[in-house]
């Protein structure tokens, strides 16, 4: 038994081990202190300093130690500089809230002069207070009594106003006070430099004295506009110079906020100037801002410096743009800018230091993108514009161009795009003609590589395309004349497009290391977006000048001849893979457009003319058998497959003309399966096809035994499938049986779901059965699986009935339960399932 000592004993042993426990902490507290301070770096010792005794280690002292030199237990230091701030701040906000509440609702209580003695006292006790306070070093003490005192000088003014001043106006008041605290507060924080709030404080103030002056003056806004400017001025002056972070950011703040009023100030009423005259006031004082702009860049930091830059740019094309805009007519205002905007270019040449001439590159790139923005959509409103024609298809030629895009556009007020388009095209156009000497004029400020090369050669061919487009848009030419003007820009940009592409490939092949090799297949990287920009201009010209084509028949044939003809030999001409299959895809396209037309005026049928539409495919078909193996021989094929698909669409309609083109395409497809490439893919579309063709046929003819049609088909079809099985036992039992048996079985069942009586389900039911049986003897998956599920139909559909009347005499809880314990033992015997299904799929893959 376990011995329990008496409660006075057992305390007086707690107590012992306690005691032991204390002991053996102070030990450990006092070894610690030690190894801290050991770990600190000790002071120099002189030579001759005396070393007292070593005491035994483990008792706070290390060997060699003097004894002077022991370890004392930290004190804890004061409470942590967080908790500091948040009683200084409580303490200045409560003194702030005691001096607003005295302010406005003591204040009336006293005499004038007590009210201006309390006031002073405490202002200049709160403005004194910081500078004993720094003298004891207590600076976050000192920066809560300056905030104190910021507010009373605020309570100050608002008392010197609704008493000494009262009638004086607010605005004025405000501006000459926010000077005044502008002068103390700046005087106060150069005065006692360790204050950190002072001084951003004062140029605070510095923001309001010139705007509510001019604004309480009833100024002019071109004034309040100076007046925004000289003090973003004073901001920025105080942003590059200003002592402290606090200083600066606050500089910087005001610099962007009153500068930015500035300028909208002076592009506002340069924008509504009534003349040149009239912009001349808003222009001095845009190019005043880009002047002390661009002096602060000079100076500031590379960042900095760019902003100023683009600043710069801007406000002095806004300044000198404006001027001209004012002479000008309202349509040509954009390229009086832009020509502002090309005029920054010249920087490049200028003395400005990186950051600065970068920003005023930037500043050009961004009137340039401008211009462009209001140039390019006229160009989509041409390219799309013929769209309203599909709806009225070969309605009659139009009076001219613009009778074919709509009146939705106001043609004349574009009459300026084509000039923007020309201008910012021949400069790209002469940037990629240039590019070496372009370079090295530009190398001080910047260092253009090949791919901005190539993005000048792309620009220069989409906006000189655009160009021709909206000009002849906008000058309204003859309706043939636009139409063929289109033709010639697509077969150009198919120019460009193949040479493009064989000078890509060409440069494909120096060696690496090579300089020269380098330095041509950087070019050729250039030429190559000009490349797959002319590709994609091409074959969005050639859809444009299409639906333009629809107005007229003789448009028609000739546009879409002429585009296939013009696809076609580009696909043939040029060597690269991937245009090469854009070119002859897009041939097909044309193709098969144009055999709809061609139905179209033989007045056909929408399912009449779905036959028609099949020679492009036949084409493509035999096209394909002739490329065999190239890489674009695919594409052109499926390409005609979905022109094979638009005819199937169009034969929905009416059955007899869907089943015959159904046959066709079967036929196509059985053509290309004659080639082993294609024969996995295309043998399985041709046996589904023809079945199609064949149930859609019985349908139409309202057949109500297929059997009689469908079995001469099932017989030939599976003794060719057993001469073929004969000569090539590898061959799949699908490819030999399935689609004989197919062609009888699918029909048959279909049937028997709606045939009441009981002879052919159950002839259907035995013939599958024996299907079934032959296929699990043979080891044939065509047979078992398509005699298997042929069965499992008919049975259902004869049971069908009985199933019903079971389940409503069944309790209805009865299903729901069954239901339930299916899965439940499904559950529980899971992964046997899985390995069963494993095995039956394994099985199922070996047989042929």
């Amino acid at each position: 038994m376990e011995h329990v000592p008496p409660p006075a004993e057992e305390l007086a042993l707690l107590d012992r081990e306690l005691a032991q426990l204390d002991a053996r902490r102070a030990h450990l507290l006092t070894r610690r202190a030690w190894l801290v301070s050991a770990l600190q770096p000790q002071a120099p010792q002189a030579p001759n300093a005396p070393r007292w005794h070593t005491p035994p280690v483990g008792h706070g002292w290390a060997p060699g130690q003097p004894w002077s030199a022991a370890p004392r237990t930290a004190k804890p230091s004061g409470p942590p500089r967080s908790a500091q701030n948040v009683l200084l701040t409580l303490g200045g906000l409560l003194l702030t809230v005691a001096a607003v509440a005295f302010t406005l609702v003591s204040w009336g209580s006293m005499g004038i002069g007590g009210r201006s003695a309390v006031l002073a006292l405490v202002t200049l006790a709160a403005l004194a207070a910081p500078v004993v306070l720094l003298r004891r070093k207590l600076a976050a003490t000192a920066e809560a009594l300056a905030a104190l005192a910021l507010v009373l000088t605020l309570l100050d003014a608002y008392a010197v106003h609704a008493v000494a001043a009262p009638d004086a106006d607010g605005l004025t008041f405000t501006a000459v006070a926010s000077a005044v605290l502008a002068a103390l507060w700046a005087a106060y924080g150069l005065a006692l430099g360790k204050l950190h709030l002072p001084l951003p404080a004062a140029v605070f103030f510095v923001q309001w004295p010139l705007l509510l002056g001019a604004w309480a003056a009833g100024a002019p806004a071109i004034v309040v506009g100076w007046a925004l400017l000289v003090t973003a001025v004073v901001d920025g002056a105080i942003a590059l110079w200003g002592k402290g972070l606090g200083v600066r950011v606050t500089a910087g703040i005001g610099l962007a906020v009153m500068g930015s009023a500035a300028l909208l100030t002076g592009l506002g009423e340069s924008l509504t100037a009534d003349g040149p005259l009239g912009a001349v006031l808003p222009g001095t004082l845009l190019l005043t801002a880009a002047v002390a702009a661009l002096a602060g860049a000079w100076r500031a930091p590379n960042g900095y410096a760019q902003v100023g830059g683009v600043v710069a740019g801007l406000a002095a094309v806004a300044a000198v743009g404006g001027v001209l805009r004012a002479a000008v007519p309202g349509t040509w205002h954009v390229p009086v800018y832009l020509l502002c905007g090309l005029a920054l270019l010249s920087v490049v040449r200028a003395p400005l230091p990186r950051g600065a001439g970068r920003g005023v590159l930037a500043a050009a790139g961004a009137v340039l993108a401008g211009a462009l923005l209001w140039a390019v959509p006229p160009v989509a409103a041409v390219l799309l514009g013929p769209v309203e024609l599909v709806a009225e298809v070969w309605a009659g030629a139009p009076d001219g161009f613009r009778g074919a895009l709509g009146e939705s556009m106001r043609w004349s007020e574009s009459a300026a795009a084509p000039v923007v388009l020309a201008v910012v095209a021949g400069l790209l156009g002469a940037a990629y003609r240039w590019w070496p000497s372009l370079v090295r004029v530009a190398a001080p400020l910047i260092t253009p590589g090949a791919a901005a090369r190539g993005a000048a050669g792309a620009g220069a061919l989409a906006l000189g395309w655009g160009t021709l487009l909206l000009a002849a848009a906008v000058l309204g030419v003859p309706y043939p004349v636009a139409v063929a003007l289109e033709t010639v820009l697509v077969a150009g940009l198919l120019l460009v497009a193949v040479r493009g592409a064989e000078q890509g490939a060409g440069d494909a092949g120096p060696a690496e290391g090579d300089a020269a090799g380098a330095g041509a297949g950087a070019a050729g990287g250039g030429r190559s977006a000009v490349a797959v920009t002319a590709l994609v201009a091409a074959v969005g010209g050639a859809v444009s000048v299409g639906l333009l084509s629809l107005a007229a028949e003789a448009a028609t044939y000739a546009v879409f001849g002429a585009l296939v003809v013009l696809f076609a030999g580009a696909a043939l001409r040029t060597r690269a893979v991937v245009e090469q299959a854009v070119f002859a895809v897009a041939a097909v396209v044309w193709g098969t457009v144009l055999t709809g037309c061609a139905a179209r005026s033989l007045e056909l049928a929408p399912h009449e003319a779905a036959p028609l539409l099949l020679v492009v495919p036949a084409v493509t078909v035999l096209l394909g058998a002739r490329l065999r193996l190239h890489p674009v021989a695919l594409p052109v094929e499926l390409a005609g497959a979905l022109g094979a698909l638009v005819a199937v669409g169009l034969a929905v309609p009416d059955a007899p003309f869907l089943a015959l083109v159904l046959a066709l395409c079967g036929v196509l497809a059985a053509g290309a399966a004659v080639r082993p490439e294609r024969r996995p893919a295309a043998g399985y579309v041709a046996a589904v096809l023809f079945v199609a063709a064949t149930w859609v046929r019985l349908a139409a003819s309202e057949v109500s035994a297929p059997e009689a049609y469908t079995l001469p088909v099932t017989v030939p079809a599976l003794v060719v499938g057993v001469l073929r099985r004969r000569k090539d036992p590898e061959a799949s039992s699908w490819t030999a049986y399935g689609p004989g048996l197919a062609a009888t079985l699918l029909p048959s069942l279909a049937v028997a779901w709606t045939d009441p009586d009981w002879v052919r389900p159950l002839l259907l039911g035995v013939a599958a059965l024996v299907i079934t049986l032959l296929g699990a003897k043979y080891r044939l998956q065509a047979l078992l699986l398509l005699g298997g599920a042929v069965l499992a139909l008919d049975t259902l559909h004869e049971l069908a009935p009985y199933v019903v009347q079971v389940a409503g005499a069944l309790p209805r809880w009865l299903p729901p339960a069954l239901a339930g314990l299916l899965l439940l033992a499904v559950g529980a015997t899971y992964e046997q399932r899985l390995r069963d299904a494993r095995k039956l799929k394994d099985l199922l893959g070996r047989m042929r």
